[in-house]
């Protein structure tokens, strides 16, 4: 849902997230991703930058303002006593007011990071569609949201505490010259050889969190197929199994963890001991200059402040430097999903007129309008890869109406033609809505769609009935009610073309029978194919195609091939053939 932010000094300003077009991502490298975030959101990050160095600075010249104060004070002042006192004050305002409105832009840019990250992840999901599963695991792209946008996020709120971190170190080192060179120069030499110590870790922290990254998206993907096929790991008695392997992946995640827990150990330890020398140092510098009267009293309480204030600002910056880090890897997972290009290609300008039959040329298989047209194939494989041509999920030489497939706009391809396939999900929400998923449906529709779909029994016996609410992919449903709920969402979305992928695999012989006979009826009108090697729905079929390695061999009715075609027999009937011996 978006989220509004109220920003104090503007009044009245509202900004709102998700931004409604996130813009298009920068996928050239990690580096080039980061900017990119940046520079789509450059005024708060400008100004939350600047309220940073405000903060900071705030803080810096307390020390200044308190040494003056014990100097008046020493020299019984009152007047100056007063003022030094009021300009502590005034510095304390300043961290109050610049500190919250620090705060909230860092969160604004925080979200509005994540958000854009996650727009620009899930758009690239939807345009590569079927390309994406094939490239990349569930685990892969899961994780993106489960962590990835946690550390971009992270990487923007940390640029601008480190801008001002920086300004405030610089602000110092230079009050610190001003006042004594000796100390200004501890300080100026000290902040780069701390930078330069902590370097060494930064390459191995990067190598092991990558490495976790990886095994965590493995783990997550274990996770996902374990999920999908609980039930049947449940009928064939593999739970054990699995889960036994999901423990050994899971104690790989851990000991990953840990390897990386040990360098950020040494990181955290030398964001305490670092800063920790350099306060010494400039401490005991200071008492020997104060005790030689090179310093007053004031000053060197100042000097001693400012060494227990660099301890924030050098923490900060070794801060910086791991989630810049953690950002870079997740940066460069994000960039992997974005570089990924569709196998399929958006098309040209032409539009579909509903009529013309749809032809594959590398099987010769054709889906006549008005024609309930069924496909038997030898090998199931062939089957899936002639569906995923016709419907435009891989390439091929596929025309409709004698025109290239490849010619149509993409969004108008899939308009027009729908591929249902048992590799579908049911979504979560009302049961009419993930039925009719484009809401234009009548009553009277999804009845018929239903009954066509032998799916009434299903929506009869759930209380609240069409309005019932499904959880997570229809998980509550038995496999073979998911596939006739498939297939009453099919029916509904009344394509043009309509491609079904053994739809009545999962369902018993007089749901089948009763499935078969009302489909063509549904479909009245209408270019449908059905793959399957069901004798049931084959029988009901107009027309039957029979391929056999990759390319139609025979055509014809159902009882004429059973006839004339022992191939096409033995693949519908599940006769063994028999070979030379």
């Amino acid at each position: 849902m978006p989220l509004d932010l109220r920003f104090c000094d503007a009044g009245t300003t509202m900004r709102s997230l998700p931004v409604a077009d996130p813009g298009t991502p920068d996928a050239r490298g990690p580096l080039r991703y980061l900017w990119w975030v940046a520079r789509s959101q450059a005024a708060p990050m400008l100004i939350g930058a600047g309220l940073a160095v405000l903060w900071w600075l705030g803080q810096a010249l307390v020390p200044a303002a308190l040494g003056k104060a014990i100097d008046a004070m020493a020299a019984r002042d009152a007047g100056t006593l007063l003022r030094w006192s009021a300009v502590v004050l005034g510095l304390g305002v300043v961290q109050a007011v610049a500190g919250v409105m620090r705060h909230r832009f860092a969160v604004f840019a925080w979200l509005s990071a994540a958000y854009r990250t996650v727009q620009v992840t899930v758009r690239q999901a939807a345009r590569l569609g079927a390309t994406l599963p094939k490239r990349l695991s569930t685990g892969e792209v899961v994780s993106v949201g489960n962590s990835d946008i946690a550390h971009i996020g992270n990487a923007m709120d940390i640029l601008l505490r480190g801008t001002g971190a920086a300004v405030a170190i610089v602000a110092v080192t230079v009050i610190l010259l001003a006042t004594s060179v000796p100390l200004g120069l501890v300080v100026l030499v000290g902040v780069p050889l701390m930078a330069a110590a902590v370097g060494p870790l930064l390459k191995p922290l990067h190598r092991r969190q990558h490495e976790q990254r990886d095994l965590q998206g493995d783990l997550a993907t274990r996770a996902a197929d374990i999920v999908a096929g609980l039930r049947v790991l449940r009928g064939v008695g593999g739970e054990q199994v699995f889960a036994a392997r999901y423990r050994e992946e899971s104690q790989r995640v851990r000991q990953a963890g840990v390897r990386v827990a040990s360098v950020e150990s040494l990181l955290e330890g030398a964001q305490i001991l670092l800063p920790g020398v350099l306060i010494a140092c400039v401490t005991w510098l200071g008492a020997h200059f104060a005790l030689d009267g090179r310093i007053t009293p004031g000053q060197l309480v100042a000097f001693y402040g400012y060494a227990v204030f660099l301890i924030a600002p050098l923490r900060t910056l070794t801060e910086a430097a791991d989630k810049l880090t953690k950002g870079h890897v997740a940066a460069r997972r994000v960039c992997r999903i974005l570089s990924l290009e569709p196998e399929i290609a958006g098309g040209g300008g032409r539009f579909f007129t509903g009529e013309g039959t749809l032809r594959d040329g590398g099987s010769r298989a054709e889906v006549r309008p008005g024609r309930l047209t069924a496909l038997a194939a030898a090998a199931p494989q062939d089957a899936l890869a002639i569906a995923d041509r016709l419907g435009r999920f891989a390439p091929g030489d596929v025309t409709v109406g004698g025109a290239p497939l490849a010619d149509l706009p993409l969004a108008e391809a899939r308009r027009h033609i729908l591929v249902a396939d048992n590799g579908a999900r049911l979504f979560s929400g009302r049961l009419r809505d993930e039925l009719d998923v484009r809401g234009t449906a009548g009553d009277e529709d999804v009845r018929q769609a239903l009954y066509a779909a032998c799916a009434e029994d299903i929506v009869a016996a759930l209380p609240e009935g069409l309005d019932a609410y499904v959880a997570e992919s229809g998980r509550e449903f038995s496999g073979g009610q998911q596939q006739r709920l498939r297939l009453a969402r099919a029916l509904i979305a009344d394509p043009e073309i309509l491609i079904l992928v053994e739809p009545t695999s999962a369902v018993d012989a007089h749901t089948e029978a009763r499935v078969a006979e009302r489909l063509g009826k549904a479909r009245a009108g209408r270019a449908t194919l059905v793959c399957t090697t069901s004798p049931l729905v084959l029988d009901r079929a107009d027309h039957v195609l029979y391929v056999e390695g990759g390319v139609v061999r025979a055509e014809g009715t159902h009882r004429a091939l059973l006839e004339t075609e022992p191939a096409y027999r033995a693949t519908v009937t599940r006769e063994l053939t028999r070979g030379e011996d």
